[in-house]
């Protein structure tokens, strides 16, 4: 059984490959990552995600990648055929009041340990890893971690949770903006784009914005 891993950085990649393989050998591995941290309305959410062999190599060859690096038609495209090939996922959000009480990291790793606990009780199995993009622990499982930077671009499982947990948040954001209209978060999500500024300052915050992140601009 391995325990907690840190790789830098710099670690070299094919170590990082080498160890992945390992890890896969002896049990299940989840990845999980998030998406919105950088928003300044809508919650975050996070998505944890198990791939079978195959389910990899047939996401690989249709370009699976860092959801970052892909057009919103590509991540959709990738979405729809997880779901076709039956990929087990789970996501959850991290509500706005949590980022404004908790702040955005741990409100961040608390919906991920509860995306990768639903995951777990799906598979009815314990992973021997929870992939973890980034550099912070999960404080709230109880299973061995891997916190790696830029894993949502280095390894196919987390990958594939950045694409589920962007697409969930999109869609989420587009409908949001049927009831809260002014603000074009069908087309920014949230983010702090030019124009969302701008009407963040011509209209002022609504429910969904995180009071905190918006006041530099008000």
């Amino acid at each position: 059984m391995f325990g907690d891993l840190i790789l830098t950085p710099r670690a070299n990649i094919d170590e990082a490959r080498e160890l992945l393989e390992s890890l896969k050998a002896e049990g299940i591995v989840i990845g999980t990552d998030e998406a919105g941290r950088g928003a300044l309305a809508g919650p975050v959410i996070a998505a944890a995600v198990y791939l079978t062999q195959e389910q990899e190599e047939k996401l690989l060859a249709n370009k699976l990648r860092d959801s970052k690096k892909l057009t919103q038609k590509s991540r959709e495209k990738i979405f729809t055929l997880m779901n076709e090939l039956g990929v087990l996922w789970s996501a959850s959000p991290g509500s706005i009041d949590l980022i404004e009480s908790r702040n955005i990291l741990r409100t961040s790793l608390y919906a991920m340990a509860q995306s990768v606990n639903k995951l777990v009780n799906k598979l009815a199995l314990d992973p021997v890893c929870v992939i973890v993009d980034g550099n912070a622990r999960i404080p709230e499982i109880n299973f061995p971690q891997w916190t790696l930077i830029r894993a949502d671009n280095l390894v196919p499982v987390v990958s594939a949770a950045s694409i589920v947990a962007k697409v969930i948040r999109d869609r989420l954001m587009h409908n949001l903006d049927s009831k809260y209209p002014g603000y074009d978060l069908t087309k920014n999500k949230g983010y702090p784009t030019k124009m969302h500024i701008e009407r963040i300052k011509s209209h002022g915050i609504c429910d969904i914005h995180r009071e905190s992140f918006c006041r530099k601009f008000l």
